[in-house]
This record gives C-alpha cells, sequence and structure tokens, in this order.
C-alpha cells in the first residue's frame, strides 16, 4: 500500500519541512457525473452496476493521544517547530484512506485558559499554535478528536479555534455537543463520532442518546467509526474492569458497555483512548473494538515514562459493510524529545496481545507475531455479562 503512495508522499515529506500548505488527496477520485445530454440510464442499468459493498476495501489507521507541544504557560515547542515529529510513523498514516487520531489541548494563538486549577503543580494545560495544525495534515491525518478533557482547555473559544485551524487544513473533527464529522471516501459515505465524559461534549455517559445518534447516523452512511475517551487513567488500570470507572472521583463510563452498545447501534470500528495506556482489543459481531490506543505522540506534560510511552498504530481494514477483514499494529514508543518511532521489540503489539487474551480468553482476533490481526472465532467471554457474537 506505502509503494503506491509514494509519489503522494514525497509532497508530504515536502509540506512537513515548509508547513505552508495542506498535501494532496490521496483518496480514489469519484466517477465523473455524465454530461448533461448524455445517454439515460435505466434502473435495471443501475441495479446491475450495483457494487458488492462486501467485496470493498477501506483502510482505517487510528492513534490515541497527541499533543505536539506547548506554549503555556512557559515555551515547551519542539526546537524544529514539530516538523519531523510525526515525520517517522507518517508513511504508515498518510498510505491509509482514512486516518483519525485524538488531539489534547487546543490550536489557539494566545489567549487565557478558562479551566481553574485549585492545584497549579496537578493542573495540566495545553496550548499550540493554529500552524500546528498542518503538522497533522501533512503527517496524514484526515478526522480529528476534540472530545476529551483538554479539548477546554482554553474554552469553547480555543475548541472553536481548534475546529476553525483543521477545516483550514482540509481536515474534519468530532467532538463538541452535536459536532460529527461526514464524509466520502473511495464512493462510501463516512460518520466519526468522538464521545467523552466532559463538558459540552458529545456525552459518552448518556447512553440512550448515544445509541440513538449512532442508529440515525448507521441508516445514512455505509461506515460508522466511533471515538470514545474514557476509562480510568494510569498504568494500574490497563485492564479492563467490565464496570463503571472513576478518575479523581469524576465518572468515566463502562467502556466494554459502550463499545458494545455502540456496535449493537451500527457502529462498525470502535477507538477508544484516555487512559494513556494501551488497553485490549476485541472482535465483536464482526466489528473492531480497540479499548485504548495510549499515547501516541505527546511532546510535553503527559508522561511517556515506560509503558506509558509504548503506542500502537493501528491499521484496520474494513469491507464496504463495516466488518473487520484484516489488520496490523505497528508498534511505536516514545523517547523524549523525539516523536515516536517504530519499535522493533513489538512491545505494543505483545502487551495488546496479552492483555486481550487475559480480559476475553478469546478476543476473536488472531495476533500474529509481525503484527498483523486476523478474524477468528470466538466461543467464549471472561465476562459472562455481555453477550458477544
Amino acid at each position: 500500500m506505502i509503494d503506491a503512495h509514494r509519489s503522494s508522499l514525497g509532497v508530504v515529506l515536502l509540506c512537513m519541512a515548509a508547513c505552508t500548505a495542506a498535501p494532496p488527496e490521496r483518496h480514489a477520485a469519484l466517477p465523473d457525473t455524465p454530461a448533461p445530454g448524455a445517454d439515460a440510464v435505466t434502473g435495471a442499468q443501475l441495479a446491475a452496476a450495483e457494487v458488492d459493498k462486501s467485496t470493498l476495501r477501506l483502510s482505517v489507521a487510528a492513534v490515541g493521544d497527541m499533543m505536539i507541544g506547548t506554549d503555556y504557560p512557559q515555551n515547551h515547542l519542539p526546537d524544529d517547530d514539530g516538523i519531523a515529529f510525526l515525520a517517522q510513523v507518517a508513511p504508515w498514516i498518510w498510505a491509509a484512506d482514512i486516518a483519525f487520531g485524538n488531539l489534547e489541548g487546543v490550536l489557539v494563538d494566545g489567549g487565557e485558559p478558562a479551566k481553574k486549577c485549585s492545584n497549579p503543580k496537578a493542573c495540566y494545560l495545553f496550548r499550540s499554535p493554529t500552524r500546528y495544525a498542518h503538522l497533522y495534515r501533512a503527517a496524514g491525518f484526515d478526522v480529528l478528536s476534540l472530545a476529551n478533557n483538554h479539548a477546554r482547555d482554553f474554552g469553547e473559544d480555543g475548541r472553536t479555534s481548534t475546529m476553525d485551524a483543521l477545516r483550514r487544513t482540509g481536515m474534519h473533527h468530532s467532538g463538541r455537543q452535536g459536532d460529527f464529522a461526514s464524509f466520502e471516501v473511495n464512493g462510501l459515505q463516512i460518520a466519526v463520532l468522538a464521545f467523552a465524559v466532559t463538558k459540552n461534549s458529545n456525552m459518552m455517559l448518556d447512553y440512550e442518546l448515544t445509541s440513538d445518534t449512532v442508529s440515525d447516523y448507521a441508516a445514512s452512511h455505509d461506515i460508522v467509526i466511533v471515538s470514545f475517551h474514557g476509562g480510568a487513567e494510569g498504568q494500574d488500570v490497563m485492564h479492563l474492569p467490565f464496570a463503571e470507572e472513576e478518575y479523581l472521583h469524576e465518572p468515566r463510563g463502562d467502556v466494554v458497555r459502550f463499545a458494545r452498545m455502540v456496535v449493537d447501534a451500527g457502529a462498525d470500528l470502535v477507538i477508544g483512548h484516555g487512559p494513556h495506556v494501551v488497553r485490549a482489543m476485541e472482535r465483536y459481531k464482526h466489528r473492531l473494538i480497540a479499548y485504548s490506543l495510549g499515547n501516541f505522540a505527546t511532546y510535553y506534560g503527559i508522561s511517556v515514562a515506560g509503558i506509558k510511552g509504548i503506542a500502537p498504530l493501528l491499521i484496520a481494514t474494513l469491507d464496504g459493510d463495516g466488518k473487520f477483514v484484516e489488520g496490523q499494529i505497528i508498534s511505536t514508543v516514545q523517547a523524549r524529545p523525539d516523536g515516536p518511532s517504530i519499535d522493533d521489540k513489538h512491545r505494543a503489539l505483545n502487551l495488546i496481545r496479552s492483555l486481550s487474551i487475559d480480559d476475553f480468553g478469546q478476543p476473536g482476533i488472531r495476533f500474529h507475531s509481525d503484527g498483523h490481526l486476523a478474524p477468528t472465532e470466538r466461543s467464549r467471554v471472561a465476562a459472562p455479562t455481555y453477550d458477544a457474537r
């Protein structure tokens, strides 16, 4: 897949150096619209030409938390202004049909934070310049989640600035209450719906409203991707509790209940983040669920020590009906001040494989030693409360 996009990738890397323009689209062109006066197409011809969606393929690259430096309250931006921060992983991100990540913090030039902290030493506020939107686009990202506990560090004005900065580069976003992404790729209508437990975001704790929202988008879209920022935080919460979680007395949701519920409602791929460590994956009703993709690209303020610096770059290939066909875990590791690099020790893969088997018994996924993922039958799960199929 990467070879097919080498020429486009060259443009991307030039853009990463210049940071002045968004790279060209790598998605397949849509068929031309017939010119006025062309022969009419009969209903029978349309029916004969109708594509079997199960034969179509859509690749999605997904990562967890990203924040390429903050200039508040002091300047903690990369020395090269972030130009090379994502360079080592950009080829894999760019090669996918769709690339998704979770953006921690805001993209805004100046301004004062809206968040008030009783203990400034334990308070983290992330503000990156709006020009950093080009860094994410140049690396190949198409859509970012703005549903997390740092998306409002500088209030709703800060989140609006972030949305505007992403839009100017051609990227999509979802996160603020009622804000969902809808776009077309390879002839398929795609929806990306991001949820969190924080104020003015699409609220994942409102399970009924979430289910209804996913169902509505599934009725009008071929593929629905759901992102959630939930679950407790820290290296001692890698295992799924199969229960409602809390962090610092804040409700963080029952992530297994949430993920399986949105699949029941019509979601085709579920991507979790928030715990700052990786968690298990499972295949539920032929759909892939990744419960946490950890810290992927965080320059300052978020610990990447030990297992917190280990993260997957997940590639999921779906068919046109949304079923999981195959995938790949590209293991990455961070060592500051550098960005993510490829981890030849495959630590993210090994950790996710172990967690998935421990938590689910048979997660419905076969984890190959080279990082490739394949669907496999599952006859039991570790938590009988949930009906896995």
